[in-house]
């Protein structure tokens, strides 16, 4: 399955038409109770591994396989299933089961398409999109950062992303912001700019082999997200839900430069219509953007770093292992039926 969305992400009208033509409940019923025969086995293996109190899905075909297996199983009461919804706005329908404890959706958008699609408000949370520790309770300061880092102390930074891939326009992007944030006319650069080429060691290398006019590093996949954006001003990167999440926490203002269409799509109106950033697939345009908040509209800049934070919710992660830790708290004397197979979910397909 990772390989066919790996594939079809490649050919996106093919992930388009993927994405709406199975979002219908009729289609996508029959779809995954095509794959469940393949699927099913490998997860009453796991059940009967691992004898799991919680189980908690973070994937969109990973709600009915599992919960039919339940059913069959007669575990539904024993074992709490809950969904963490990774979309921000736009999301596919197989997120929403009325057979799981809890949904956290990251946003009310999500949350309003939980509920039309069968789901009660007693099973619906909003905590927002859950983002990693180091980056939800960070405490790091600009100045300390740049010097860690080895950026100039003085001049604003713009962080260029092409995601862990490093795809999309980012030579051409890194160029146009090259010229825009050098002043002609006292030779001096207005900017500096870091560039994050993920797995993609042909651009970084490609990158490196040029001469710029600004500060420019240059580097491959991190580890460190936290600081390269905690030393930034802004951020440029595709319309990914966990890299505007980290950037908002930040108080970042994001450029998008491009999104998957389906459920990347409707991130874009999500940072647009809150003030938290820009959409332009144009290189030249997000380098007059850029340059104009590094110099004249430092303000429009302010303003929406003002706007992120707002947006931001970094106490997600922890708001949702709360409440899964009093659901778990709340399980009857059924948590202590025994695990045992009655029968195999695959042969009853």
């Amino acid at each position: 399955m990772e390989n066919q969305y790996k594939f079809m992400v490649k050919h996106v009208q093919l992930w388009s038409v993927a994405f709406h033509g199975t979002s219908p409940r009729w289609i996508h019923g029959v779809y995954l109770a095509a794959i469940a025969a393949f699927y099913a086995k490998e997860v009453e293996a796991g059940l009967m591994e691992f004898k799991p109190d919680i189980i908690i899905s973070v994937h969109p075909l990973m709600q009915h396989i599992p919960l039919w297996v339940l059913k069959w199983q007669g575990l539904q009461k024993k074992v709490i299933f809950v969904t963490v919804i990774t979309d921000l706005n736009t999301c596919h329908r197989t997120w929403f089961h009325p057979g799981v404890k809890r949904c956290y959706c990251p946003s009310e958008e999500v949350s309003k398409r939980a509920l039309l699609d069968g789901l009660e408000e007693n099973q619906v949370r909003v905590f927002g999109l859950p983002v990693r520790p180091s980056f939800a309770r960070a405490v790091l300061n600009k100045d300390d950062l740049r010097v860690e880092l080895e950026l100039d102390p003085v001049l604003p930074a713009v962080l260029l992303m092409g995601g862990g891939e490093g795809m999309g326009p980012v030579k051409k992007t890194a160029k146009a912001l090259a010229e825009s944030l050098f002043d002609k006319e006292t030779g001096k650069p207005m900017g500096q700019m870091v560039v994050i080429c993920g797995r993609n060691k042909a651009l970084a290398s490609s990158l490196e082999s040029l001469e710029w006019k600004i500060p420019v590093k240059i580097r491959g996949f991190e580890t460190q997200m936290q600081k390269w954006m905690g030393a930034c001003d802004c951020i440029i990167t595709k319309a990914g839900p966990g890299t505007i999440a980290e950037a908002l926490i930040r108080g970042l203002p994001i450029i998008l430069n491009d999104y998957i269409p389906g459920q990347e799509k409707g991130n874009v109106p999500y940072v647009v219509g809150n003030g938290a950033g820009v959409f332009t697939r144009s290189p030249k345009e997000t380098a007059r953007i850029v340059a104009g908040w590094f110099s004249t509209n430092a303000d429009e800049l302010k303003k929406m770093s003002e706007n992120a934070l707002k947006l931001a919710q970094p106490e997600a992660v922890f708001d949702i292992v709360r409440d899964i830790h009093e659901l778990a708290g709340q399980r009857g004397p059924l948590a202590d039926v025994p695990y045992f197979l009655t029968q195999s979910f695959s042969s009853l397909i």
